[in-house]
């Protein structure tokens, strides 16, 4: 079997084990460093990233294949890419850029298959007289409308 093919192939055995983690990302470079970044329902512990990386490297034949093996969760400086990250986070403050490269920041209300809801606050100049006012606004946004999205830092 095709080695990118077998380690696929045991990583969803895995997977189909413990259905609260997915796979965010895969990468085998030319030289075969594997790299596997994981995300879960509630998080994804060491422990995890042990235990996949044991599925993978105590299955694979290291005389046939050699190759190195990194696996990782996604970290916070990581782009939400797909609806179950989006949903895990509802209520956290997200940074999305929008394919027309617009930044909107706000709190995550709401997430469906094809878009997102954000709560926006913000202020700006009334429309009568001087000053400004305060604005909440939600706002809709389509994943085909996201360049990339990530959650918000907040000391």
């Amino acid at each position: 079997m095709e080695f990118k093919s077998e380690i696929e192939r045991l990583l969803q055995e895995f997977l189909s084990e413990r259905e609260d983690l997915f796979l965010v990302n895969m990468k085998i470079s030319p030289a075969d460093d594997v790299t596997i970044i994981l995300d879960g329902d509630h998080g994804v512990k060491v422990q995890d990233c042990l235990d996949v990386s044991r599925a993978i490297e105590f299955n694979m034949d290291r005389e046939a294949h050699d190759f190195s093996l990194q696996v990782m969760s996604a970290g916070l400086s990581e782009p939400l890419t797909m609806p179950r990250q989006y949903k895990k986070n509802i209520g956290r403050k997200i940074s999305v850029t929008t394919q027309e490269d617009t930044v909107l920041e706000g709190e995550l209300l709401s997430v469906d298959d094809e878009k997102i809801t954000l709560q926006r606050k913000y202020r700006k100049p009334k429309d009568i007289g001087k000053g400004k006012m305060d604005v909440v606004e939600d706002t809709d946004i389509a994943f085909s409308e996201i360049k990339k999205a990530l959650v918000v830092i907040q000391f």
